[in-house]
């Protein structure tokens, strides 16, 4: 096998390596290594774990594994502006109090890309670490039970990162704690738990991800000023099955997004959580879901739909323990089941899309009932009671301007 080389001032470094059969010492030859050096590695595989400690470049070529011989993380960045780049990274620990991981980062202003990084219990893991780029990594847990897997990239008091073009296969989550002004685009997850969990995160920016086959597609907890825009998120089923969850957050914008097939598109607890403040649902598409449109509880004011399609859901929009959404604000959506015409042709419908709570509104309120959603007998006390209700019905909802479109902007 050849030796690995290093660049370092236009200066070559020859290590000769030892047998064959055994992995190539690389930490050795690291420390060796001048700040600014770029460090080229010959096909083969390599003992790890390794650290480094100097700005310095790590480039496998494509060819070069790290294997970290199931002890710690298998590269771990102690420093300002390094990169590992080209890499297979493989087989790290599996402590979660020593958060094991393919790259451990702790510093800034580095770069970890186009590595593939399998059998490490956690991808890449950024702790107290900003200005850092994650890009076009392939990341997959070790292969045990969902709960016992680790994050595909976590963040904690982590500022100013980008996570982008990152593909995401069988871990448990994304996570973003306690982190702000981070980009995340361009990224696909699935065989996943959370595709992405927010908390604690303020003005975030999540654009152009795919999210599919996951339990829960975009979780934003106690996190304000995140912006979740262009993204595609797509059967999130199961008994907590959401496309995308809103929980005591505020100023959150959701523009664009394709929320499909989940058993609940769009569910919010609690938000927006702040006074006087607005949470901004536009131009989205929400189809195809159990229930299109969820609210937990007696929605806070605040809330504002406009301009989404919601469509081929079982559902529409549903409010649970017996609450309202009528304090919301909708206008210019477009709801498939909307009964009414437009006469004069202006693309709104004539009277306003409404929501009340028949009998087939049941099963919000008694759990029980919900077993029978969907049931020839429930549709026949709802279609009773619509033809003649003893009582007006409470109102859940209205949106003044239906579109009578998909395709009609107002």
């Amino acid at each position: 096998m050849r030796p690995a080389v290093v660049m370092c001032l236009g200066l070559f470094w020859l290590a000769a390596p030892p047998r064959a059969a055994e992995p190539l010492p690389l930490q050795p030859l690291l420390d060796a290594a001048a700040a600014g050096s770029v460090v080229q590695l010959t096909p083969g595989t390599y003992a790890g774990p390794i650290v480094i400690s100097k700005p310095l470049i790590l480039d496998g070529n494509g060819k070069a594994t790290i294997d970290g011989a199931g002890k710690g993380s298998v590269v771990t960045i102690a420093t300002d502006g390094a990169t590992v780049r080209n890499l297979k990274l493989v087989n790290s620990g599996s402590s979660f109090d020593g958060v094991d991981a393919g790259v451990q980062v702790r510093g800034n202003f580095n770069v970890i890309s186009d590595n593939e990084i399998d059998d490490c219990l956690f991808g890449v893991d950024l702790q107290q670490s900003s200005s850092n780029v994650v890009r076009r990594n392939k990341i997959r847990s070790k292969p045990v039970d969902l709960g016992l897997r680790g994050d595909a990239v976590r963040l904690w008091y982590s500022f100013k990162n980008r996570i982008l073009d990152n593909s995401f296969v069988d871990s448990r989550d994304m996570v973003v704690w306690y982190s702000e002004d981070n980009l995340i685009s361009g990224n696909s997850g699935t065989g996943g738990r959370y595709s992405m969990h927010f908390m604690y995160s303020k003005y975030n920016l999540v654009e152009k991800n795919r999210f599919w086959n996951n339990s829960v597609g975009i979780y934003v907890m106690y996190s304000d000023g995140v912006i979740l825009r262009d993204n595609y998120i797509a059967h999130a089923t199961g008994a907590t099955g959401m496309g995308l969850g809103l929980k005591e957050s505020s100023e959150v914008k959701v523009e664009r997004n394709q929320i499909m097939y989940c058993a609940s598109g769009i569910n919010i607890d609690q938000s927006p959580y702040q006074p006087d403040t607005i949470d901004e649902f536009t131009d989205n598409v929400i189809a195809y879901n159990g229930v299109g449109i969820e609210f937990n509880d007696q929605a806070r004011i605040g809330n504002v739909f406009k301009g989404n399609v919601v469509k081929g859901n079982l559902t529409s929009l549903a409010v649970r323990s017996r609450a309202s959404a009528i304090k919301q604000t909708f206008e210019g959506n477009y709801w498939e089941d909307y009964e009414g015409f437009d006469r004069d042709r202006d693309g709104v419908g004539d009277t306003p899309y409404e929501v009340h709570a028949y009998a087939d509104r049941l099963w919000m309120d008694v759990p029980l009932v919900q077993f029978f959603k969907g049931s020839p007998m429930l549709d026949f006390l709802d279609f009773l009671e619509r033809l003649a209700p003893f009582t007006d019905p409470d109102i859940i909802m209205r949106d003044p301007k239906p579109r009578m479109s998909e395709e009609a902007t107002l």
